[in-house]
């Protein structure tokens, strides 16, 4: 990476200082979420697209690739370049789901 695009001021040391247990605490939330899916009184199914966008997601949190953020909102966002004519429901379902070309 080229000085150019070392545009955080903080070190490594002063992030994870600041920011790992903040982080710490989303990955157990993630854990969390995952391990009640897994004991859901249904029992196991097909990901909702939701889930499988988040698992997508954690995917390329881990590929090691820069601009992980973008790649992230990008995957969940619509990718769609026109105004929906209606909306069903009521708000933002928080991922683009191709079967339906429903996001937020």
């Amino acid at each position: 990476m080229s000085e150019r695009e070392r545009t955080c001021p903080l070190t490594r040391q002063q992030i994870v200082d600041r920011y790992f247990l903040e982080n710490r605490a989303r990955l157990l939330d993630l854990a969390a979420f995952f391990d009640r899916l897994e004991r859901a009184a249904d029992g196991p199914g097909p990901d909702d697209f939701r889930v499988a966008a988040l698992r997508a997601g954690i995917r390329l949190l881990l590929d090691g690739q820069p601009e992980r953020a973008k790649r992230i909102q990008l995957l969940l966002s619509d990718p769609t370049h026109e105004p929906r004519r209606e909306l069903r429901g009521k708000g933002a379902v928080g991922a683009y789901n191709p079967a339906t070309a429903e996001g937020d």
